[in-house]
């Protein structure tokens, strides 16, 4: 799995952050997202990582800016993690 970070330019209240999260749940298969415009980026957890072309083009219609992605790898912390 993948975690990826993606600074979201114009954001401005509850709604838009639904709207992004919506917008990418809708076109890409994730396990979770979260955006957030206090923070100006989104939280984006998959099985895989996502093109950063379509997803600078699904942000854009959505009718916001992409700034920068980071990713990395990411491990699901359970109650029993400490185990592995």
């Amino acid at each position: 799995m993948v975690k990826m970070t993606v600074g979201i330019e114009g954001m401005m209240c509850g709604m838009c952050e639904a709207h992004m999260n919506d917008a990418i749940r809708n076109s890409f298969k994730v396990k979770s997202v979260h955006a957030s415009r206090s923070d100006k980026k989104a939280v984006i957890i998959a099985e895989k990582e996502i093109s950063k072309e379509e997803l600078e083009k699904v942000i854009r219609e959505a009718g916001y800016k992409m700034l920068q992605v980071e990713t990395e790898p990411y491990e699901k912390k359970g109650l029993f993690g400490f185990l592995k």
